[in-house]
């Protein structure tokens, strides 16, 4: 058996973060994805049975436990082009314990063991808290939109929406260990969405570097005013989605408010 069949368990932030292999383990996880999502039982993003057979088969199943207790879980799988990607399709972790964090950086561990250069994943780009984590923390980027990638969810956090999402590359070469990457605003910067009574307004989108504001509380929205949820959808496609189909390129995410995108015109 070779140092790479199973990873030792490793500490972060005060986590043990270990990979899942027994039925048990993945129950608990599938458990824990049913609790984060607000699903019904046996409707959780990932089962027992995906997540057995992904372990099997070498691919990338841990998580996170807080004095003994599971409090984060993540799955992934390898991705095209074979032997470069790796690509996390769920990560889940209660909140105020950093598990999310360090799942990811034993994930990048993971991947760099393996030869990897790049770990993949989708997300919401209307959740503030979710472009802060992936783009400030981890360093990430958006390089695709995509519209009712999983079709709608009926669950707690995705309200019965459309699930667009924005796909992220995180290059492992220079993905950053936990700490904050800022990035620069022009002074010329242009806002091309904005929040305006809690509703989006789209403005000019000309500009060589744009801001494209993001919701205070998408999550909130759905639940209370589904129409103004609906509204932020939509513009955020048009505008965020039209930018990136158009070859422009985000730069970082501002002040916890706004992606920086960088006109495909302006990319050199």
């Amino acid at each position: 058996m070779s140092s790479l069949d199973v990873q030792a368990p490793a500490t972060q932030h005060g986590l043990v973060v270990q990979e899942l292999h027994e039925l048990h383990e993945l129950a608990g996880a599938n458990a824990l994805f049913e609790t984060i999502w607000g699903s019904s039982p046996g409707s959780s993003p990932m089962g027992v049975e995906q997540m057995r057979a992904l372990s099997h088969a070498g691919n990338y199943v841990a998580g996170a436990f807080e004095d003994g207790r599971l409090v984060g879980a993540s799955v992934a799988f390898f991705a095209a082009p074979a032997g470069e990607a790796l690509h996390s399709h769920v990560t889940g972790a209660l909140p105020g314990r950093r598990a999310g964090l360090a799942l990811k950086l034993h994930q990048r561990r993971w991947a760099l063991d393996r030869g990897l250069r790049r770990i993949t994943w989708t997300y919401d780009p209307l959740v503030r808290r979710n472009a802060h984590f992936n783009l400030t923390k981890l360093g990430g980027r958006p390089v695709e939109y995509l519209t009712s990638f999983y079709g709608a969810m009926d669950d707690v956090i995705n309200g019965g929406d459309d699930t667009d999402r924005a796909l992220i590359a995180w290059e492992l070469n220079d993905a950053a260990e936990s700490r904050l990457l800022p990035v620069e605003v022009p002074d010329d910067a242009t806002t091309a969405l904005s929040v305006r009574d809690g509703l989006p307004a789209v403005g000019r989108l000309d500009a060589a570097t744009l801001l494209v504001e993001v919701p205070p509380d998408i999550e909130g929205l759905r639940r209370t005013d589904p129409g103004a949820a609906k509204a932020w959808r939509l513009a955020m496609r048009d505008v965020l989605g039209g930018l990136l189909a158009d070859g422009a390129r985000v730069t970082g995410f501002h002040d916890r408010s706004s992606y920086v995108v960088a006109r495909a015109t302006d990319v050199t």
